[in-house]
């Protein structure tokens, strides 16, 4: 592949006001070309795309046109830099009046220079926030798509529409739909913006001469234009990759604008680059619907603070992950101690989930068009949920550690919704790591609080999730978890339910339309505040589980722990797979009564302590 970097542009409004600065702070930029000025860590902007394509595995050859007025400068950079004086082109214009245009620079190296292949072409003048980005992910990307291929960002606040080129992207072809140069803020809700930084295939060199026939004046020769043309009225197919940071062209913006971003991009590469990141995420009960999601119905589940996963993310030189010392252990006092643990523990921790959630993550967005930083990080992790008793732990794991990634690279909502994000959890668990889930458990941890879902099959058909829907969690009555000391057996419940589901037998058909319909009701219930229907409506979600799925298959364990909620009048049912119950106690008196009771039984008592969402949307 051949890079072209462009840097002959004239005359800049920058260039103007450095030379007018009264301060004399920079009396010693009089005259340097914009793309050797200081960028972000002191170093010349031009130094760091030299660095970024200097390397023969990528391009076969770089080549920098820029004009005769600065050409002595970047003849002198080249002859410091290793940058060979041969591939210096000079397009002969000195003032902003006589220069050619972007695209007219880029055809004099292509037939200066008798060019055929793929070209990546980048202006030399930009400013980039994060100067550690793969360049050769970009690459592999275009060479995925039979088109050309369109750098973006997302534009951050402030930064105006009108001044640069906006892209409007397919979200699951990646192909860009229509690209507006410098549209009002009426023209398009899109933020992407186009930057110059490109990938053309040798099939599309020839339409630059087309192009430049129709636009006999200069400044209609841009690059911005000339996509506009091939996208808009061409309709030739041009794929857009997203690089999560942000960038400045120096040549659209004056004095005061260059130096706020360039302390803006400085004070980003040097905020703590070893600050921890660290995300929660949350235990959850089921309060109401079938026993598991994978049946295309409706449930009703809570994330409470009692017990949750945290993930900690650190920068670091190598990528690590650390085990945990508790449930992955490596070490044992004594053959019995291994198995002692492997008994209670069972053999799989954390480690696993996060190596699948990074390799998952690392796919999905070379999938979705999003080049990530070459940083290098170390995770570790620490939860405190039990395990085997139905509350998530697993997927609270994958969850954290996911939000963990995101942030470090500045991945948003906007390029992983909730709704996908659940999906991708899900798909962590099941596809990568063949665990037996369902996308309750995964909604619910995303997005936080107290959630109505609906999994019909015509919603996951057509949008691929289904509807979730925040609600109103003031003033809740009392719940409680309880859950067995030792549930290594009794957590686990197998029947062959899901089998009869699949083979439409009637009976799991109307058993199921009859637990989403539990869950209308219990939906209604919450809004009405009407705690003793709720109560009512739990009972009957057990009820339920236990004909559909046999007092046999549910075990002597977990109809234990309903039979002793029971004796005090508390409503109950499993939260989740088994191992556990959660109740809703309407007398409170009988609170103490009711966790003396369990705990005479082994097992451990908590008052739920529910946790909201972060926020609202």
């Amino acid at each position: 592949m051949i890079c072209i970097l462009l840097v002959a542009g004239h005359g800049t409004v920058l260039e103007t006001q450095i030379k007018d600065d009264a301060t004399g702070l920079y009396s010693h930029l009089t005259g340097v070309p914009k793309a050797l000025l200081p960028g972000v860590g002191g170093k010349k902007i031009l130094d760091f795309w030299w660095e970024m394509v200097n390397t023969r595995q990528l391009f076969s050859e770089v080549y920098l046109v820029t004009n005769a007025d600065k050409y002595k400068h970047y003849e002198r950079w080249a002859t410091a830099n290793d940058f060979p004086l041969e591939n210096l082109i000079n397009d002969g214009s000195t003032t902003l009046e006589g220069s050619l245009g972007a695209v007219a620079d880029l055809e004099l190296a292509i037939q200066s220079r008798r060019l055929c292949d793929d070209i990546m072409v980048i202006a030399g003048d930009m400013l980039c926030a994060d100067q550690n980005f793969d360049i050769a992910q970009v690459i592999r990307f275009f060479r995925s798509k039979p088109g050309d291929l369109v750098i973006y960002y997302e534009l951050e606040d402030g930064e105006q529409l009108s001044s640069r080129g906006i892209v409007e992207v397919c979200p699951s072809s990646h192909r860009i739909i229509n690209f507006l140069e410098k549209p009002e803020e009426s023209e398009t809700l899109s933020r992407l913006a186009s930057v110059v930084f490109y990938c053309l295939q040798k099939d599309t060199l020839p339409r630059l001469s087309s192009f430049l026939s129709l636009q006999p004046k200069s400044k209609d020769r841009s690059l911005g234009r000339f996509w506009e043309w091939i996208i808009n009225t061409e309709k030739m197919p041009v794929f857009g990759m997203k690089l999560p940071i942000s960038f400045q062209l120096i040549g659209q913006v004056g004095l005061c604008d260059y130096t706020k971003w360039l302390a803006r991009y400085s004070a980003k590469q040097q905020e703590s680059p070893h600050k921890p990141i660290t995300c929660r995420s949350y235990a959850r009960v089921g309060l109401m619907g079938n026993p598991s999601d994978g049946f295309h119905g409706k449930t009703i589940a809570m994330t409470i603070s009692n017990f949750w996963a945290e993930v900690t993310l650190i920068e670091s030189q190598m990528l690590v992950l650390l085990p945990h010392p508790l449930n992955d252990p490596t070490e044992f006092g004594s053959l019995q101690d291994l198995y002692r643990i492997s008994r209670t523990e069972g053999y799989m921790g954390g480690l696993r989930l996060q190596q699948a959630t990074c390799k998952k993550f690392f796919q999905f967005c070379s999938d979705r068009g999003i080049a990530l930083s070459k940083r290098n990080f170390t995770l570790k992790y620490d939860t405190n949920i039990p395990r085997q008793v139905g509350l998530a732990g697993s997927s609270a794991i994958v969850s954290a550690t996911l939000k963990c990634l995101m942030k470090f690279y500045n991945i948003t909502d906007r390029d992983l919704p909730k709704p996908v994000m659940a999906n991708f959890i899900l798909n962590v668990e099941t596809e990568e790591l063949f665990i037996t889930a369902g996308l309750q458990d995964r909604v619910v941890q995303v997005y936080e609080g107290l959630v109505y879902m609906d999994f019909s099959k015509m919603l996951m058909d057509k949008q691929g999730y289904g509807d979730y829907v925040f609600m109103d969690m003031s003033n809740l009555p009392t719940f409680w978890l309880a859950y067995m000391g030792d549930p290594s057996d009794s957590g686990r419940i197998h029947s062959n339910v899901r089998q009869r589901w699949l083979n439409g037998d009637p009976e799991v058909t109307e058993a199921m339309k009859s637990f989403a319909e539990l869950t209308d009701q219990a939906r209604e219930a919450v809004q009405q505040r009407d705690w003793k229907k709720l109560a009512q409506l739990m009972d009957q979600n057990f009820e339920l589980r236990r004909a559909i799925y046999t007092e046999e298959s549910l075990g002597a364990g977990n109809l234990k722990l309903v039979q002793i909620a029971r004796q005090f009048g508390s409503a109950v049912k499993l939260p989740g797979s088994g191992g556990a119950v959660v109740g809703l106690c309407l007398d409170l008196d009988q609170l103490e009564n009711l966790q003396r009771a369990f705990q005479e039984n082994g097992c451990v008592f908590c008052i739920i302590r529910p946790h909201p969402p972060a926020r609202v949307h």
